[in-house]
């Protein structure tokens, strides 16, 4: 349903299909969201004085705006220069992924050239301290979940290539293609994107369009690579045909598709939501394994759980000597043995002195498993 708006009630989230200025009605060539004032006054400086705007898409919502990474005061980034490499990694990336969104639902132009800087950005930034891009990976804010969770796909998959030996032009396409892989997300209605409960079948077949609305705005790219394009593209499709938006099945899923569906389910599920708790890693993995081999590739799966192994830097472990922590850095010798740093214990359900260990000199503790804050009903966002 279209309503009559004039400029100067125009707000952000409207919807806006045509505009009127100077008595010609104009449908616009890309109809979309109002995210930013700046775009309300460009409409103004052209002498629109009405626009027709789509109430039923409209969102009523503020504008995408991506916060710094917020550190606790007993994090361990002042300790460490890969720690604020890595935290600027992710605090600049966020600020020009919220910048492509915006633009999007504006029916702005978009350019890859930056993404392609990101992607190289995220690339060297893995190989040089991949710890740390991933203890900064962890300090999430739930209310910007489409921007964290679209970077850490892209962490996620830029790892994962590296793992499997390929070349920095692949891991730089994956990469780009992890920030964009929700791309249409930005087209689908606040409420059901953040809903705090089980979708009902309309809102499910809502938010499956966001797979829809993603191929005109990749198309619109056209020196995006393929790779890219199938992260993005196929990371809903299933292995048995029953996935969307195409139905593939088998061989017709690429391995950047394959791959994509596997770092998306991971990092969803280890991501607290606003309608749910985050799981542990291993948590995570017992339910992806449920979902070999119709929907994941099987041997595809094992190669990224030993890639990310079960206690990855940032995760929550609970040790032998009922002291709970953080993981710090990853041991590749003994994956079951990293470095952690903890500052809660189990048994008084309260915090202690911070202590580092190296579980690789400590013979006498192991980990007994991992854990999340909300099992702890507790935040660790001041060890962070």
């Amino acid at each position: 349903m279209l309503q009559r708006v004039a400029i100067d009630e125009l707000q952000i989230g409207m919807y806006v299909e045509q505009i009127e200025s100077n008595s010609t009605r104009t449908r616009l060539r890309k109809p979309g969201f109002i995210r930013r004032e700046e775009t309300i006054q460009r409409l103004r400086e052209k002498n629109v004085e009405f626009v027709l705007v789509d109430l039923f898409q409209s969102q009523f919502m503020q504008p995408l705006s991506p916060t710094e990474t917020s550190v606790g005061e007993q994090s361990s980034i002042p300790e460490s220069m890969d720690l604020t490499a890595a935290k600027t990694l992710a605090d600049e990336s966020k600020k020009h992924l919220s910048k492509l969104l915006t633009n999007i639902a504006d029916g702005t132009d978009l350019e890859v050239e930056p993404l392609k800087e990101i992607g190289k950005n995220i690339v060297s930034n893995i190989f040089e301290r991949k710890d740390a891009v991933f203890w900064i990976n962890g300090i999430r804010e739930k209310s910007t979940y489409l921007l964290e969770h679209s970077l850490g796909v892209a962490f996620h998959l830029v790892n994962f290539g590296r793992y499997l030996g390929f070349g920095e032009q692949i891991l730089e396409d994956l990469a780009v293609g992890g920030l964009i892989h929700d791309i249409g997300k930005v087209m689908v209605r606040d409420e059901i994107l953040n809903k705090a409960g089980k979708l009902d079948e309309e809102e499910f077949l809502h938010m499956k369009q966001h797979q829809v609305l993603s191929q005109p705005i990749l198309e619109s790219m056209p020196s995006l690579s393929q790779i890219s394009k199938d992260v993005s593209l196929m990371h809903h499709e299933k292995l048995d045909g029953r996935g969307y938006p195409n139905g593939l099945k088998d061989d017709d899923i690429s391995l950047a598709g394959r791959m994509a569906g596997i770092a998306d389910i991971y990092d969803a599920l280890t991501s607290e939501r606003v309608y749910k708790a985050a799981m542990s890693p291993s948590e995570a993995f017992k339910i992806m394994i449920s979902l070999t081999p119709f929907h994941l590739d099987t041997d595809l799966l094992k190669s990224f759980i030993r890639c990310v192994g079960f206690y990855p830097a940032g995760s929550v472990i609970e040790l032998s000597n009922g002291r709970v922590g953080l993981v710090t850095h990853e041991n590749t010798d003994d994956m079951t043995r990293p470095r952690v740093k903890t500052f809660f214990s189990i048994k008084s359900g309260g915090f202690r002195e911070v202590e580092h260990l190296d579980l690789s000199k400590r013979q006498d503790i192991s980990i007994i498993r991992g854990l999340t804050e909300q099992s702890l009903n507790t935040s660790f966002a001041h060890f962070r």
